[in-house]
């Protein structure tokens, strides 16, 4: 049932467990961090943005 027998099949399904786990771990650990720099460089480029889009 399901190719258990072979150890590729298993070692597969335990490495897509793993990393949605670990996926499922990172995505808690930044649930609400700020991000950083790259939000200062992403409010700047929102601000040249509604510039641009304002002159259009």
């Amino acid at each position: 049932m399901f190719g258990l027998a072979d150890p590729w099949i298993v070692a597969a399904y335990l490495l897509c467990i793993l990393s949605s786990l670990l996926c499922v771990l990172y995505g808690w650990a930044k649930w609400n961090s700020d991000g950083g720099a790259s939000s200062d460089e992403t409010a700047k480029w929102a601000k040249e943005e509604d510039k641009i889009s304002d002159t259009l």
